[in-house]
């Protein structure tokens, strides 16, 4: 099976933490030359010097916020006047939690800026030297919610929806080019994101965190929470040569929690 990413570039998306950091580390493990995308510089700095370079690989830093689409748009565009991108890794952390008939009209405004318009600003960017490569491979990290939505996480379900839906559109457009655009779904992963989560519920239902978990964990078939590495596993396959005719798919990476198939 070949796996290798050797000669490759990936540029991931909030990769100063949890899931987008494990993200780069898997990719610099296969060979990739990563490029690590957010806003914060001192954790990215951070980042850096976990990558592996032992076959060669040069990582690099590229800023902006997500929250700003214009910002990414620039960012993007200068960088790829440079470099060549084979793989993009669209990973940035969901809305606040709370249920869709509360939410301000504008968090979906903003949550649709964050997610959606900044993937379509990083895809239109690197799309041609995927395109002048026949290699591309593009991996959105969105949500198990985009099967079964999830109770309290109104806003998010919807962006996440959204996403799926761009995602498998491009599928089918750029399929015919070597790129192939999947989306994996987390379920519930050991990530500050979770704990945000865990809190709310806590709040709301006056239960112990020992308590809420147990429910948590109950609905899992695995038993357990999932470890950001274990996503990581997923992604860096996807992004790999042997994931070659896998394209437009939701992947579960939950432990089985999802009830539908």
């Amino acid at each position: 099976m070949d796996l290798s990413l050797k000669g490759k570039r990936a540029l991931v998306c909030g990769a100063s933490q949890g899931i987008g950091k494990a993200c780069a580390i898997e990719l610099a493990s296969l060979g990739a030359n990563v490029t690590l995308f957010s806003r914060n510089q001192a954790k990215l700095e951070a980042v850096l010097a976990e990558l592996d370079v032992s076959l060669g690989q040069r990582h690099e830093v590229l800023l902006a916020d997500f929250a700003n689409p214009q910002e990414v748009k620039t960012a993007i565009e200068s960088y790829t006047y440079s470099h060549s991108i084979e793989i993009v890794i669209n990973n940035t952390g969901g809305p606040a939690p709370g249920p869709a008939h509360q939410a301000d009209p504008q968090a979906f405004i903003n949550a649709f800026n964050l997610h959606l318009v900044s993937n379509q600003h990083i895809v239109q960017a690197c799309f041609p030297a995927m395109k002048k490569a026949g290699y591309g491979r593009v991996v959105n990290i969105i949500s198990t919610s985009v099967k079964q939505p999830i109770v309290g996480l109104g806003v998010s379900n919807t962006i996440r929806g959204a996403v799926a839906s761009w995602a498998k559109t491009l599928a089918n457009e750029l399929g015919q080019f070597g790129i192939t655009v999947n989306n994996v779904l987390p379920g519930a992963t050991n990530t500050v994101r979770l704990e945000a989560i865990i809190q709310n519920k806590m709040a709301k239902s006056g239960k112990s965190i020992e308590e809420v978990i147990a429910d948590e964990k109950a609905g899992i078939p695995a038993g357990r929470f999932g470890e950001a590495h274990e996503l990581a596993a997923a992604v860096a396959f996807l992004a790999s040569p042997a994931a070659s005719y896998i394209n437009g798919v939701n992947l579960p990476v939950d432990g089985g929690r999802t009830a539908c198939l």
